[in-house]
């Protein structure tokens, strides 16, 4: 029994033993050898090399020395597509290059014939990666047909370049004031995400940190000019974008280029179009003004035509509050179109009026002013003849030579001998006979309205008289001139603007 009871207690302590020796022995301190490298493949040399026992992926490169991690940037541009004006976005598609020294995976010494190594996706889970993002993207995504298009390569100092094929859709906020006539500027945006700049500092590289491909071809736009700078974004911004927990300022990259938008299609199939519509409603100007069906049917249907293509156009842009080069455009060809309809009522008006119209001069200024103002042009005459003694005078003159053709007093008026005519063939004139006493009572007014106006003479005081046929008739051949004039100033106005402000 008692040996047996030795027994039982002497097992037990040797496989404690046992198991305490197989607990001591931590894996994490076991590292693999990386002598004699190069007899290695590359991934099992990457698996030592990147072994948990000596390199910590979610460590910066420089987490013991406390040093900024330099990350170096570049770009080549495949493919910009500008979307629609009112999506105020724009397309990318590119290749983002990132480029940073990691000591801890210099092998160099390690494995001397090896030049570089080279992984995808598999060698991207291993090593540490900035995080970057975009500031102004709406949607991204990596390309590539069955993996990902992500290509890691290693150099033996520890230079680690980072490759990795995107599509962006990226916000641009337009400025519409000069539409049509407009240049865009947008940008791509890459700032750092978790490190502020006191530990990852973004750069881009010195020579050509841009390039783009030599078959880029735009449709709607045409590429002015691109550019590139560095900056820091403000703390404080960053936690409004992405939520609190960030202090510091961050470091950040911006790739900028210049579109300048092609006119052609604009000036084939609106401005020209729109300039043939507004000569069009001056043909209004030599048709007859009492012609109302023609006049009428061509101004409104030039009108309606400029509404039909300006909406067309309209429906492309997006709804903004300040007036766009465009919309002035149509403002000034409807206010054109306009104002030939107004100028064929006035003048249609003027046309059917039957009063003759008094003229001091045959000028702009007497003609507006005495088809407009009828009543106030007569009490002008009226107060100039009043004014003027010679013409007063022979104003009484000519009264009493009314008076006397017309006024029945008298004590001869009534020998008068009227023949009337009967409804014949034969048209009989009216025979009038006068008394010997009216012919000599006339005879004396004539000779005493003679003999005052001879003392000096009378003074150049014309008047004209013109019908409203007339006047309609000099409205319309002025407005031949001075439409065509005005839409010429204007667009002079205009076209200096779009181009040289």
């Amino acid at each position: 029994m008692m040996n047996l009871n030795i027994l039982f207690c002497v097992i037990p302590l040797f496989f404690g033993k046992s198991t305490l020796g197989q607990k001591s022995k931590d894996p994490l301190l076991e590292c693999p050898s990386l002598e004699k490298g190069d007899t290695y493949t590359q991934s099992e040399f990457l698996s030592r090399l990147a072994h948990e026992c000596r390199y910590d992926r979610l460590l910066l490169p420089t987490y013991q020395t406390g040093d900024v991690v330099f990350v170096h940037a570049s770009a080549y541009v495949y493919f910009i597509q500008p979307a629609e004006a009112h999506d105020l976005n724009f397309k990318l598609h590119f290749l983002l290059q990132l480029r940073w020294t990691d000591p801890r995976l210099a092998y160099a010494l390690y494995s001397p014939e090896r030049t570089k190594i080279i992984g995808e996706s598999d060698l991207r889970s291993r090593v540490w990666i900035p995080h970057l993002y975009m500031s102004n993207e709406q949607s991204s995504s990596l390309m590539g047909t069955d993996s990902k298009d992500v290509l890691i390569s290693i150099a033996p100092d520890g230079e680690v370049l980072f490759s990795r094929r995107m599509q962006a859709v990226l916000y641009c906020w337009m400025n519409l004031q000069k539409f049509p006539f407009d240049v865009q500027k947008c940008s791509m945006n890459l700032e750092s995400w978790k490190y502020n700049a006191s530990i990852l500092r973004l750069m881009w590289e010195k020579d050509n940190p841009v390039r783009l491909s030599s078959e880029l071809h735009l449709t709607e736009y045409s590429l002015l000019d691109y550019w590139t700078n560095e900056s820091v974004v403000r703390g404080d911004i960053v936690n409004m974008r992405l939520g609190g927990g960030r202090s510091g300022n961050y470091s950040a990259l911006k790739f900028t280029f210049k579109l300048g938008r092609e006119v052609g299609y604009y000036l084939m199939d609106y401005f020209i179009p729109s300039m043939m519509i507004v000569a069009m409603s001056w043909v209004t100007f030599w048709l007859q003004a009492d012609a109302s069906a023609p006049r009428i049917t061509l101004g409104t249907s030039t009108m309606l035509s400029f509404i039909t293509l300006a909406s067309s156009q309209a429906k492309t842009l997006p709804k903004v509050s300040y007036i766009k080069a465009s919309e002035i455009w149509f403002l000034a060809c409807t206010g054109f179109i306009f104002s030939a309809l107004v100028e064929f009522a006035f003048v249609n008006t003027i046309w059917r009026r039957k009063k003759v119209v008094n003229l001091k001069k045959v000028n702009s200024k007497y003609i507006l002013k005495s088809t407009l103002t009828p009543r106030l042009a007569r009490k002008e005459m009226q107060k100039e003849l009043q004014s003027s003694p010679q013409l007063s005078k022979s104003r009484s003159c000519s009264s009493l030579n009314q008076e006397t053709s017309s006024d029945p007093a008298g004590p001869g008026f009534n020998n008068y001998l009227t023949v009337h005519s009967f409804p014949s063939a034969l048209n009989l004139p009216t025979i009038t006979t006068q008394s010997y006493d009216e012919l000599v009572r006339s005879d004396r007014r004539n000779h005493n309205c003679a003999s005052e106006g001879s003392d000096e003479p009378p003074k150049n005081h014309t008047w004209t008289q013109m019908t409203p046929q007339e006047i309609a008739t000099w409205i319309d051949k002025r407005s031949r001139v001075l439409f065509p004039l005005l839409f010429v100033f204007f667009n002079i106005i205009y076209w200096t603007f779009v181009y040289c402000l």
